[in-house]
């Protein structure tokens, strides 16, 4: 088939979070199974800036938005897996600091912006002559996507054969905007109802994505039961709930090829489930790394996380002084919120031999962290997936996390009667239940036989995007052949 996956961002090229690495590894596997296929994103001042390969396809065009009239071009990388990455170039729009926003908040003119987007990758695909079977379309940014194909697009035979899949990497962000941005976006009034764009008098994105494409999907089994839920749904639970028998849920895939303690180029020595030595020179780096000093068989806990409420902050700084009670240190590698920072910055500078803080993010001491510590704390209040917790259980580093979307599938509590199980997980969203869970774990941890079945349990895990990608395989045919979804 002829696939063309859309997205805001896709790795290594511009990077916020997961759905960058979602969306950089998956072709590859999906390449492998015989597809065609392409990726388009905006071209951003900081893609232009650090890949100096990306070529002009000489596809100038000309759009409107609203009352203003944008130009455009495309843009191409060849990747060394086979598959073209288009760019969407417009520098008024895209070459700017932020993906989305800066210090201050979001770009006030983001629904400009990914109108434009969506609306430029029905036009990429004429004027490239690629007829997608499938448009793979990811997050609110790309929404707008299967409106376009099914309202604006109905009597196009150029994707008379076209059909979307709508990925939710996270429900919460949802891009809705004033209802007056409608005559932006070129489609009909009509659709600007409950049965359409329309969400509490806003136009939504997020729903518009819900609603027009064929069949809809999560990055977790959990997380697609989670969300037609009021507490995980953030609103949309009552179309989730009608579109239920086109929702599926299939797991995120990590790269091993970069994240591998046998071959990661940015730890201080590789090691192996065969061979775990290495792992206790890691353990001193990061402790270096962050200026701790303590004695080897001290309990290092680690987090990689963006400060944010759903990433279980608002608990861990609450528990952080029990935490470090226990005689185990923490180290934490993350941005976000100021409000957290602050706080972080007072409890570091309280507990400056047990706590270290660094509040930025380097991808480099992030693999460090994960080979270096003996757990990796995540806290979170929701997770669609979470991928922190799989690169763990590769690097033998103990995952102890609460019991929600992808972080319930994909750990499985330790049994000691049974020496099954790859980590620890709480039920509870309390400081009570996470401190608790952790003393679990130190405690049964303490008994060399259980720690070394834990590791191999987890570093034998098999969380590649192979298995991930025959499972979109399937997902696309069904979509093509029995026609899911939407009419």
């Amino acid at each position: 088939m002829n696939i063309l996956l859309a997205a805001s961002e896709i790795s290594p090229f511009a990077k916020t979070g997961g759905l960058a690495d979602v969306v950089g590894s998956l072709p590859r596997e999906l390449k492998k199974l015989g597809h065609d296929i392409r990726l388009i994103m905006p071209l951003y001042g900081a893609v232009q800036k650090n890949f100096k390969n990306i070529e002009d396809c000489r596809k100038p065009f000309e759009m409107t938005v609203g009352d203003n009239n944008y130009g455009g071009n495309i843009h191409v990388y060849k990747t060394s897996s086979g598959f073209p990455v288009y760019f969407i170039k417009n520098d008024i729009l895209y070459a700017r600091d932020g993906l989305y926003g800066n210090r201050i908040g979001n770009y006030k003119d983001n629904s400009s912006r990914f109108i434009f987007f969506c609306r430029s990758v029905i036009k990429a695909c004429e004027l490239l002559d690629f007829q997608p079977h499938i448009i793979h379309c990811n997050d609110w940014q790309t929404g707008l996507i299967p409106a376009y194909i099914k309202v604006k697009e109905t009597e196009n035979p150029f994707f008379k054969n076209t059909k979307t899949l709508y990925t939710i990497h996270n429900l919460a962000y949802q891009g809705a905007f004033w209802h007056f941005d409608m005559k932006l976006t070129g489609l009909p009034w009509s659709v600007f109802n409950s049965e359409g764009l329309e969400f509490f008098g806003m136009i939504n994105f997020m729903k518009s994505g819900i609603f027009f494409s064929d069949a809809i999907s999560t990055v977790s089994k959990n997380y697609s039961r989670e969300i037609q839920t009021e507490q995980y749904s953030f609103g949309m639970e009552g179309i989730l709930k009608k579109r239920k028998k086109d929702l599926f849920g299939i797991t995120n895939g990590v790269d091993y090829s970069e994240w591998n303690p046998e071959t990661d180029k940015h730890i201080r020595e590789n090691y192996s489930v065969m061979n775990m030595a290495g792992k206790k020179n890691c353990k001193k780096d990061i402790l270096e790394e962050f200026s701790l000093s303590c004695p080897e068989n001290t309990p290092v806990i680690g987090l990689v996380s963006r400060l944010a409420e759903q990433k279980g902050l608002d608990l861990l700084i609450e528990a952080i002084p029990e935490i470090l009670n226990t005689g185990a240190v923490i180290v934490l590698l993350g941005n976000g919120d100021d409000k957290y920072h602050s706080m972080l910055c007072r409890l570091s500078n309280a507990y400056r031999n047990k706590l270290s803080v660094k509040l930025e993010f380097s991808e480099p001491l992030a693999h460090k962290i994960e080979a270096g510590c003996d757990f990796f704390l995540m806290p979170s209040r929701y997770e669609p997936c979470g991928l922190n917790q799989i690169y763990s259980l590769k690097y033998g580093t103990i995952p102890i996390v609460s019991a929600t979307g992808g972080l319930d599938d994909t750990i499985l509590n330790y049994n000691p009667l049974t020496g099954t199980g790859n980590g620890f997980k709480f039920k509870k969203y309390t400081k009570e239940a996470l401190l608790e869970k952790i003393a679990e774990a130190l405690e049964i941890t303490k008994d060399e036989k259980h720690k070394s079945q834990i590791i191999k349990n987890a570093m034998n895990c098999d969380f590649s995007w192979s298995k991930s990608a025959k499972q979109y395989d399937e997902l696309y045919k069904k979509i093509v052949k029995k026609g899911l979804g939407a009419s």
